[in-house]
């Protein structure tokens, strides 16, 4: 009879237990090869210690498309024994489950599962720990955490067609980079890229910029400069990536235009909020964006949907911050 995948995964956490110098990290390789074991053409990523530093996640989960590598969520993992009761209540895990729509919190043995901050079902053990690191199965177990696993891998967010949602969506994301790259001024881990950048609009629109502030300015315009890219691809569906959205960026806006292609090319790569770039990206490669300006073009009667959808993004992302620079559009007949 074959071993599944999960059984070979629990063999090989009790093995690291029982060696008696295993930390979190020491189970990541298990994890990673248990997630690609369950789904053809996905890839379980440890996350850059700059990265996870600054905010990020430790492990990302991605399938391969025709159009590239499709994220799926992302995996927190805490030392076995860990009280996961406990850290749900963390200050990184409530940023998490407010901006992630697809994240598992875990130990290793125990498995819980959130689909836009909310948790689905109950959590999920696979083993507890007995005398020596030897490992004690929980009956139906392995059953338990296979379909809590499949389901974190398939699970797809609702098509976005509305502008409302995909402002409410687009701002989430959009808080997570801004904190990402205000821990990363905090820690010393700004690139020499962001700094250039924070003095570049601090000598052109505010002296002694503050850096909450910069991170807010830096963050709303990666957002926004998407969305303007996105309005304007004209590629197959799900085939609009952060690299090249530059050229897709209206002509008639030849600040953001120049602006993108610093910001959003190869450069960024190395920044510890590139992932969430990638996630906003991807967030609107899978919007009807068609759908989306033709909802918001009939409330409105305009003619540049794409200008005036800046109000719907602000009402999500800031409501304060909309009313002090008076963001109102009045629908025209």
């Amino acid at each position: 009879m074959a071993t599944s995948p999960i059984d070979v995964y629990r063999r090989q956490i009790e093995r690291e237990l029982q060696a008696g110098i295993a930390t979190e990290h020491t189970h990541r390789p298990a994890l990673m090869t248990l997630i690609e074991s369950l789904s053809p053409g996905v890839t379980a990523t440890n996350e850059p210690k700059h990265r996870t530093d600054c905010g990020a996640p430790d492990i990302l989960v991605s399938r391969s498309t025709k159009h590239g590598m499709m994220r799926l969520g992302y995996i927190e993992a805490k030392d076995v024994l860990t009280d996961l009761s406990d850290k749900e209540k963390s200050d990184q895990l409530k940023r998490y489950l407010r901006y992630l729509p697809n994240l598992i919190l875990t130990d290793y043995l125990e498995f819980r599962w959130y689909v836009d901050g909310e948790a689905r079902g109950d959590p999920v053990r696979l083993a507890r720990v007995a005398k020596g690191g030897k490992l004690a199965p929980e009956k139906a177990g392995i059953e338990a955490v296979s379909q809590l696993l499949t389901a974190f891998l398939s699970h797809e967010a609702e098509a976005i067609n509305k502008p409302k949602e995909l402002a409410l969506r687009m701002a989430r994301l959009t808080h997570f980079i801004r904190d990402m790259i205000v821990t990363a001024f905090e820690r010393g881990a700004a690139s020499a890229t962001l700094r250039d950048l924070y003095k570049a609009f601090e000598t052109a629109l505010i002296p002694d910029l503050p850096i909450p502030q910069f991170s807010d300015m830096f963050a709303q315009t990666l957002a926004y400069g998407l969305f303007a890219a996105r309005c304007n691809h004209h590629g197959p569906p799900g085939s609009f990536k952060r690299l090249g959205a530059a050229s897709e960026i209206p002509k008639t806006n030849p600040f953001l235009r120049q602006l993108f292609e610093t910001i959003t090319g190869n450069a960024l790569d190395d920044e510890p909020f590139a992932g969430s770039v990638d996630d906003l990206a991807q967030l609107l490669a899978d919007t009807d964006i068609g759908a989306v300006l033709a909802d918001f073009g009939k409330r409105t009667a305009r003619q540049d949907p794409i200008v005036h959808f800046y109000e719907t993004f602000l009402a999500a992302y800031d409501p304060k911050l909309r009313e002090s620079r008076g963001v109102y559009y009045t629908p025209e007949p």
